[in-house]
C-alpha cells in the first residue's frame, strides 16, 4: 500500500477538503482554547509567514 501515490482531483472534491480541513482546524481551536491562548502569537506568524509567501508565488504566477 502505497499512501504518496499521486492523485488528480477535480474543484469540488478540493473544494470538499478544503472545507473538511478548515472544520477540523475551527474544532481543533475551538477544543483547545485555552491552550492555543498562550501561544497565539506564534500560531499567528505560522498562519501569516506562509500565507504572505504562497500569496506572493500565486501572483506571480
Amino acid at each position: 500500500m502505497n499512501i504518496f501515490k499521486s492523485f488528480t482531483l477535480t474543484w469540488w472534491q478540493t473544494g470538499l477538503l478544503k472545507l473538511c480541513l478548515i472544520s477540523l482546524g475551527i474544532i481543533i481551536g475551538v477544543y483547545f482554547q485555552e491552550f492555543f491562548l498562550q501561544w497565539i502569537v506564534l500560531v499567528t506568524i505560522l498562519f501569516v509567514v506562509p500565507a504572505i509567501y504562497i500569496t506572493n508565488v500565486w501572483w506571480k504566477q
